[in-house]
């Protein structure tokens, strides 16, 4: 087996190498069919996935390839509402890129996506045929990378996540880790509600996802609905660092930094297709985080 992976210094790149280098996740083994895969791994730097002309020629100098996951994307809420047009150019163009040269080449894509497709006016947790109406610029450029994925390659798995965190790179965890040691206090949303996600259990639902032909639309996020001011507190805690917590409503937040984009009220996603195919193996996000938080320390860049 042949395999690209674009993101390779992305959250979850990191972890998808660990995954295959070591042949197992935090959850378990990966499928052996892995086991003698050639896997090239690229960022920006070397493949510009938004440039059509150097995809094509990517995948004629180095392909072909039996699986693509695509995981470059821009992913900076805020920075996305500044520059829309930017953030179309990769999250959408480019994965329309991506899957093209993967359909070329009779090989499958798993393109990664977001909670933030959705408008957030839910109270129950959203399964993958809910409406979608992304609010913020972030949601609809990755929504429109959806569409495009799907419309480009036969053999595509639309794989929605949330809220995000790595051994590698920065995330949520360490910036309240570091807010709380530096200035003894976090202040943080407790009105918004999602799923925090272990880039390492998604590294293990993917390339289980991507081994079979259950083509589609997948949520894979860890299994439990919080706030993002409950998530804050958990990490804090779990770090033994006594801080003062203040939870912000959205409003409030956006008060002290109107240039924020929207972000939905209700995100928590259901991993519905996963659980109807291979089984829902995501742990709930209390357990995976107290995993992150003890080994951390050991692998943090």
């Amino acid at each position: 087996m042949k395999i690209l992976i674009t993101g390779e210094r992305g959250q979850l790149g990191n972890e998808l190498r660990r995954c295959l280098e070591t042949m197992g996740a935090e959850i378990g083994p990966i499928p052996d069919v892995y086991s003698d895969a050639e896997v090239d791994y690229v960022d920006y730097h070397t493949l510009d996935i938004s440039d059509a002309d150097a995809v094509n020629a990517w995948y004629t100098e180095h392909g072909p390839y039996d699986l693509t996951i695509n995981c470059a994307a821009i992913t900076n809420v805020d920075g996305c509402e500044q520059d829309e047009a930017a953030a179309l150019h990769v999250n959408a163009i480019g994965a329309e890129n991506m899957a093209r040269a993967a359909q070329a080449c009779d090989g499958k894509i798993v393109c990664l996506s977001t909670d933030y497709v959705f408008p957030g006016v839910s109270s129950v947790p959203l399964v993958e045929d809910d409406p979608i109406a992304p609010i913020s610029a972030y949601g609809r450029t990755k929504w429109e990378g959806e569409v495009l994925t799907s419309a480009a390659c036969d053999k595509s798995f639309i794989v929605r996540t949330a809220w995000l965190y790595g051994y590698v790179g920065k995330n949520f965890v360490k910036t309240m880790l570091h807010l709380a040691r530096e200035n003894g206090k976090i202040s943080v949303v407790n009105d918004q509600l999602g799923n925090p996600t272990s880039a390492n259990d998604l590294a293990y639902e993917i390339l289980k996802i991507a081994a079979t032909s259950n083509y589609g639309t997948y949520h894979c996020t860890n299994n439990g609905t919080c706030s993002w001011f409950d998530f804050a507190c958990a990490i804090v805690d779990a770090a033994g660092i006594d801080c003062e917590k203040e939870g912000l409503s959205s409003a409030e937040y956006k008060e002290r930094f109107p240039q924020s984009a929207d972000r939905p009220a209700y995100s928590s996603l259901e991993n519905a297709h996963l659980a109807a195919t291979i089984g829902d193996e995501m742990r709930p996000w209390q357990e995976a985080l107290a995993t992150y938080m003890q080994r951390l320390p050991e692998l943090d860049d």
